[in-house]
C-alpha cells in the first residue's frame, strides 16, 4: 500500500476497490499461487456442491412424486419410503462433507490472503514468497478457525431463534393488517441482523489473523472497530454477495440444467463461472483486509510498520507471534 495510514480513513467505496485492485495487480504472482492452492479448490467445492446437491434433490423429488401414486402400507410405498430416507441421508452427508471442506479451504484462503496483504502493508511484500506464506498459514489458521466456528454457532443460534418465528408469523400475516405488519417487521429484523453479523464476522476473521485475539473477543473487537464504516462494509458485502449469487445461478441454469448452448456451451459456461467465482473470492478477501486498515485509520489506531514488519519476520524463525501485538505496534492517536 502506497497510501499513508492517516489518509486511509478517507477511502470511500471506490477508493477501497481501487486500493484492493492495485494490491492484487502489483503482487499478482504471489496471489496467483495462493489462488491456485486455496481459492481455486474452494471455488470448485462450491460449484461441485451445487451440481451434486441439485442431482440428489431431483432424485428426492422424483421419489416423493412416485410414492404418492401408491397407498400407505403397500410394498411399493414402503420400498419408495426406504429409498427416500436413503436419499435424504445421502443429501445431508454430502452437505456435511461440503461444509467441512468449505470451512477448511475458506480458513486457509483467508489466512493466506490476509497475511499477504499485511506484508504488503509493511513494505515486505516484495520479499514475500509462497513458501513463507505456506509456513505461516497453518499457524494463523488455528486462531481463525476458532473465530469462524464461534461466528457459525452464533449465526446458527440466530436462525434457530428467528426462523421459527418467521414461519409462525406466515400463518397469521393474512389475518389482519397488524399480522402483516408483524410479519414484515420480523423479516426486516432477521435480514438486518443477519447482514450485520456476517459483516462483523468477516472483519473478525481479519482481526484473528493479525491480532492476538480470537473467537468471541475477535467478534467484539470487530463490532467496535467497524463503527463509522459500517455502511461501506454493508454495501460492499451486498455487491459481492449478489455477484457470487449471480455466478451460482448462471452455473445452475447453464451447466447443471443443461442450458441452451449444448455440451460445448456447458463446458464454456462452467469454466467461465469458475473463473469469475475465484476472481470474486480473491477480490473479496483482499477488500476485507483493506477495510480492516481503513477502520484502524478511522479510529486513529495507526500501525507502526517497522514493528509490524519485525513481527512478520519473527514468524519464520520460531513460534507464531501475532503480527500486531497490542502494546508496541498500535499507536493510539488522540485527536
Amino acid at each position: 500500500m502506497d497510501r499513508e495510514q492517516e489518509d486511509m480513513q478517507f477511502l470511500g467505496l471506490l477508493g477501497i476497490y481501487l486500493e484492493s485492485y492495485k494490491i492484487i495487480f502489483n503482487f499478482r504472482r504471489i496471489f496467483s499461487k495462493i489462488t491456485l492452492a486455496f481459492i481455486l479448490p474452494l471455488s470448485l467445492i462450491i460449484l461441485a456442491n451445487i451440481w451434486v446437491s441439485d442431482f440428489i434433490l431431483s432424485e428426492i423429488i422424483d421419489t416423493m412424486y412416485n410414492r404418492h401414486r401408491f397407498q400407505k402400507g403397500t410394498y411399493d410405498y414402503a420400498e419408495l419410503s426406504d429409498s427416500l430416507y436413503s436419499e435424504w441421508a445421502t443429501f445431508w452427508l454430502v452437505q456435511f462433507v461440503y461444509l467441512t471442506f468449505f470451512l477448511v479451504f475458506a480458513v486457509l484462503s483467508s489466512s493466506a490472503v490476509v497475511y499477504t496483504v499485511a506484508s504488503v502493508f509493511t513494505g515486505t511484500g516484495r520479499d514475500l514468497t509462497f513458501g513463507k506464506v505456506m509456513r505461516v498459514v497453518p499457524k494463523v489458521s488455528k486462531r481463525l478457525m476458532v473465530t469462524f466456528l464461534c461466528a457459525f454457532l452464533a449465526i446458527l443460534l440466530y436462525n434457530v431463534v428467528l426462523v421459527p418465528t418467521i414461519l409462525w408469523s406466515v400463518t397469521i400475516k393474512h389475518v389482519n393488517i397488524a399480522g402483516s405488519i408483524f410479519f414484515l417487521a420480523i423479516v426486516i429484523l432477521y435480514v438486518v441482523g443477519l447482514v450485520y453479523m456476517t459483516v462483523v464476522w468477516q472483519l473478525a476473521g481479519v482481526i484473528s489473523v493479525l491480532e492476538d485475539i480470537k473467537g468471541i473477543k475477535a467478534m467484539n473487537k470487530s463490532k467496535n472497530l467497524i463503527q463509522g464504516k459500517m455502511w461501506i462494509a454493508i454495501i460492499i458485502w451486498f455487491k459481492l454477495s449478489f455477484t457470487v449469487f449471480g455466478i451460482q445461478k448462471l452455473f445452475k441454469s447453464q451447466v447443471v440444467h443443461n442450458g441452451t448452448f449444448g455440451v460445448a456451451g456447458r463446458f464454456a459456461f462452467g469454466f467461465l463461472c469458475l473463473l469469475m467465482l475465484f476472481s470474486v473470492l480473491l477480490f473479496a478477501l483482499v477488500i476485507e483486509t483493506v477495510i480492516y486498515f481503513v477502520c484502524k485509520s478511522f479510529h486513529h489506531e495507526y500501525i507502526n510498520k517497522l514493528s509490524l514488519s519485525d513481527h512478520i519476520d519473527e514468524v519464520y524463525v520460531g513460534e507464531y507471534i501475532p503480527i500486531m501485538a497490542k502494546d508496541d505496534q498500535l499507536e493510539k492517536i488522540d485527536v
